[in-house]
C-alpha cells in the first residue's frame, strides 16, 4: 500500500508558487486568477489564501526564488577559473542571460516581472548589494594579483553595477532584446576595467 507523505507548509507554498508561475507563463499574469491556480492544484481558492494573502504575495515568493537562482549562477561564474576580468564578465553575462532565458523570451510574464520589481524593492536592493559584494571580492583578488591598481573594491563594484544597469535590469534588457547585448556588455565592461588595470588585459 502506498502511503502518501504529508507535505509541510513550506512545501505546499512552493508547490503553489511553481504552479502559479507555470500558469503565468501559459496564460499571462493578468489573466491568471487565484481561482485558476487553485483549480490547477485541485484545491479551493480559500486553501490557496491560507498560504498566500494575494496573487502579489505569490509573485514575491517567485521573485525570491529567482533572485536566489541568479545569485547562485553569479557565484559559480565568479568562482570559476580565469582572470579577474573574465570572472567579472562571466558574472554579468550570467545575470543578463538569466533574465533573457527565464522571463524576457516569454512576453506573457512581463507583467509579473513588473509586479515583482514594484513590490519587492527591499529584497531586490539586498540582492544587488550581495552581487556587489561578490564583484568586490574579485576586484580585491585582482589588486592582490597585481592586475588592478589599488582602489576601494566596494566603491568600484557599485560603480560597475550602476554603469551596467541596462544589462542587469529585466525591463531594460527587454527593451533592447533584439540588440547584441552580449557584445555591448563586453565593450562596456572592457572600457570600465581599463581605468583600474595595471596593464590593459583584453577581455575574451
Amino acid at each position: 500500500m502506498n502511503v502518501r507523505v504529508k507535505e509541510t507548509a513550506d512545501e505546499t507554498r512552493e508547490r503553489i508558487a511553481r504552479t502559479a508561475e507555470e500558469l503565468f507563463r501559459r496564460m499571462g499574469f493578468a489573466k491568471t486568477a487565484v481561482a485558476d491556480i487553485a483549480a490547477e492544484l485541485g484545491m479551493s481558492p480559500a486553501n490557496v489564501y491560507r498560504f498566500f494573502p494575494s496573487k502579489n504575495a505569490i509573485v514575491a515568493t517567485i521573485c525570491g526564488r529567482c533572485l536566489n537562482e541568479s545569485e547562485a549562477e553569479v557565484a559559480a561564474a565568479i568562482a570559476d577559473v580565469g582572470s579577474p576580468q573574465e570572472r567579472i564578465l562571466a558574472a554579468y553575462l550570467s545575470i543578463m542571460r538569466y533574465h533573457k532565458e527565464n522571463f524576457l523570451e516569454e512576453r506573457r510574464v512581463h507583467d509579473m516581472v513588473l509586479v515583482a520589481i514594484e513590490n519587492n524593492w527591499e529584497a531586490i536592493e539586498a540582492h544587488k548589494a550581495r552581487l556587489c559584494d561578490m564583484t568586490a571580492r574579485v576586484l580585491a583578488d585582482g589588486i592582490a594579483q597585481g592586475v588592478f591598481v589599488a582602489h576601494d573594491p566596494s566603491k568600484v563594484s557599485r560603480q560597475i553595477q550602476s554603469a551596467l544597469l541596462r544589462f542587469c535590469h529585466p525591463i531594460l534588457v527587454a527593451q533592447h532584446i533584439d540588440e547584441d547585448q552580449e557584445g555591448a556588455l563586453r565593450e562596456s565592461l572592457r572600457f570600465i576595467l581599463r581605468s583600474i588595470e595595471v596593464e590593459r588585459s583584453p577581455l575574451p
